[in-house]
């Protein structure tokens, strides 16, 4: 086993470290390679290729979208809409006309109570992660209603985002949290998953988890609190068994399987900034302007907190909120179908996004957009398409689809 440790942060070496030793308890992990990158960008031009847009904006009743949760693709190209407000998915047709809708809001079978995240697996099946049901609802490729799956009481509240396995009737999920919903304010109790790499299967009446990859832990004191700025855990699947993932502050993007551990890391050598009591003061601030709108407060760490408004114990939290000491270089990840990875990096801000690199499964650099080019896209499918979810100065959402050049792909 080797290990490069020349550009990577002492944090990131810790997590390179618990991440093999978590995977190799059968000499599984093999041989490891650091691939450390070029430090300067290579700019490439955003020349994506338009297909189609759907949303109000222009207009037919089945465009007229509530809330678009999440977007995701099929095999063939069609596009599936989650609206989490009207509780439907909508399936677009590569043309960009309506295929199809099914479900609705409810509580009898097929009917979803606060729809959070989509899968869309291999075979054409969609399954639907339904918080107010606590279960996951499967819908066969005519958008029939097949079957529901329960999940434990335990992690009810815990919706990750799901991706699916190619050729596999499987989800890959990491454990942070998608959204969790505290009526009435934050409960006193409630401590962040262990951070892990799941895989997930719907093929019996209660889910079936197996884990991948136990991911690095931040340490966050006797409380058990998330932490603001606290690195996420950031996880996509790859072709043939393969999944990519972020897990500490620094730029180290682990390849790994289930049968083999973490076999390769992709670095850049960029060093994370340490936190500063102006940034500090700057987030707590921020989070105190969400609660006094009643609305929401959306924390670096992706939990979003509805409920409690300007109370004095919410206000108390934000003020003795606890803090990273580094601002995590990866904000996002996502794969293509191809297997290339997407990694949005950090901008100016904290908890600005910035540019976004392209890498290859094999340690290569294509380059990088730039950070006033599109944004990470919102789901990848075959063909080099992409969609993106949009809102306009009314903020109405529409989706537009396009296609990437093939070097990117």
């Amino acid at each position: 086993m080797r290990i490069a440790r020349s550009r990577l942060g002492t944090r990131a070496f810790g997590a390179c470290v618990a991440a093999i030793s978590a995977l190799s308890a059968a000499e599984r992990a093999g041989a490891q390679e650091v691939i450390e990158l070029p430090g300067e960008d290579r700019w490439l031009d955003p020349d994506f290729e338009d297909v189609y847009r759907v949303g109000s904006a222009v207009g037919e009743a089945w465009q007229e979208f509530g809330h678009v949760r999440q977007v995701a693709f099929d095999t063939a190209g069609n596009l599936y809409v989650l609206d989490s407000l009207a509780g439907r998915v909508v399936v677009v047709a590569p043309g960009g006309e309506l295929l199809r809708q099914f479900g609705r809001l409810g509580e009898g079978p097929g009917e979803f109570r606060t729809p959070t995240a989509m899968a869309v697996m291999s075979d054409g099946r969609v399954v639907i992660a339904n918080l107010g049901h606590q279960a996951y609802q499967v819908f066969d490729t005519h958008g029939e209603y097949e079957r529901q799956v329960r999940t434990d009481s335990e992690r009810g509240h815990r919706v990750p985002w799901m991706f699916p396995e190619h050729n596999a009737e499987s989800v890959v999920v990491g454990s942070q949290l998608a959204g969790v919903f505290f009526l009435g304010g934050l409960p006193e109790n409630v401590g962040p998953p262990a951070r892990r790499v799941e895989r997930w299967s719907f093929a019996g009446e209660e889910v079936e988890r197996e884990t991948i990859a136990e991911a690095w832990e931040p340490p966050r004191g006797e409380e058990n609190r998330r932490l603001a700025f606290e690195p996420e855990l950031e996880v996509d699947v790859l072709p043939d068994g393969w999944l990519a993932y972020s897990d500490s502050s620094d730029y180290a993007i682990k390849i790994a399987s289930s049968e083999t551990g973490v076999s390769r890391i992709l670095t850049r050598p960029f060093s994370p900034e340490p936190v500063t009591e102006r940034m500090e003061r700057a987030e707590r601030d921020r989070r105190l302007r969400e609660a006094g709108r009643g609305s929401v407060i959306r924390g670096a760490g992706g939990i979003t907190v509805t409920g409690g408004g300007g109370s004095d114990r919410v206000r108390e939290r934000i003020e003795t909120l606890k803090f990273f000491d580094e601002v995590p270089l990866v904000r996002g990840l996502r794969t293509t179908w191809n297997g290339r990875i997407w990694v949005q990096r950090r901008g100016d801000a904290p908890l600005d996004d910035g540019p976004i690199d392209v890498l290859t499964v094999d340690g290569g650099y294509v380059g990088s957009y730039r950070t006033d080019a599109p944004p990470l896209p919102d789901a990848f499918g075959p063909g080099g398409l992409v969609a993106f979810i949009e809102r306009d100065e009314l903020d109405v959402q529409s989706v537009v689809v396009k296609r990437l050049p093939p070097d990117v792909n």
